[in-house]
């Protein structure tokens, strides 16, 4: 079954059928809200805002492994997350679809494992490559079919928030081959892998990062609001394409 989390701009999917809501519990706490269960194209989706539905959730106080552990008991084997993020590569215009391949770790203090007590046997989860390639095939695979521009590969940055970044860290991303910047990319990713959970990640570009095009003075937030509200259409049109039964068969 496949899982779509949604990040700024996706707090619903418009063509989902909603066959009931249902609240969760894990041994983590509490997931972000009530998962939505419903059909897509025909194929069983489960849908969760990942900042709660009132978006009140800001990313570093996310549960991530409540979200993650709720969804695998409820059978999920890929998850799609959509996430908005700045644009530090030059190409990486507001408006752009990403998908990335890779990522950098640069948050702290959250709960980052599953493996977090020493009267339990853990593994050294394989991180060489973060995403899926089944899942991110699958998402370029559905985006060349409605016909919309999706980018393959990238750096995602991860970094702490809810703040954004000033020019002089953006600039150390950039050194460190980072391309854009998000804040709920990890420890999410890391989360679905101990899980053994396809995982991928749609980023919408929402903004110039901090010193990159119109951002050289400040972010307007009104923009970034605005650009994440018109991608997210794309978005929706990628991911009914991904729920078909031809795409979910691998064709």
């Amino acid at each position: 079954m496949l899982a779509i989390i949604g990040g700024r701009g996706l707090t619903e999917l418009a063509n989902l059928e909603i066959t009931h809501r249902q609240v969760m519990r894990t041994p983590f706490g509490e997931p972000s809200g009530a998962f939505l269960f419903g059909i897509l194209n025909q194929q069983e989706v489960i849908f969760l805002a990942r900042h709660g539905y009132g978006y009140t959730i800001p990313p570093h106080l996310v549960n991530y492994r409540a979200n993650l552990w709720a969804l695998r008991e409820q059978g999920v084997s890929d998850v799609l997350s959509v996430a908005t993020v700045g644009g530090i590569r030059a190409d990486l215009t507001p408006g752009t679809l990403v998908v990335p391949d890779q990522l950098i770790d640069y948050t702290y203090g959250r709960d980052y494992t599953f493996f977090s007590t020493r009267n339990a046997s853990y593994k050294n989860i394989d991180f060489t490559l973060p995403y899926s390639g089944q899942l991110r095939g699958r998402i370029l695979r559905s985006a060349g079919k409605v016909q919309q521009a999706c980018l393959d590969g990238g750096v995602y940055a991860a970094t702490q928030g809810p703040r954004l970044d000033s020019i002089a860290e953006i600039n150390r991303y950039e050194r460190d081959g980072a391309d854009m910047v998000g804040m709920t990319g990890m420890p999410e990713t890391a989360l679905a892998r101990e899980l053994d959970m396809n995982y991928a990640t749609i980023a919408v570009i929402a903004n110039y990062a901090a010193g990159r095009g119109d951002s050289q003075i400040s972010v307007n937030m009104e923009s970034v609001n605005a650009t994440a509200k018109h991608a997210m259409e794309r978005v929706r049109m990628i991911l009914e394409r991904i729920c078909t039964a031809e795409e979910c068969n691998g064709n």
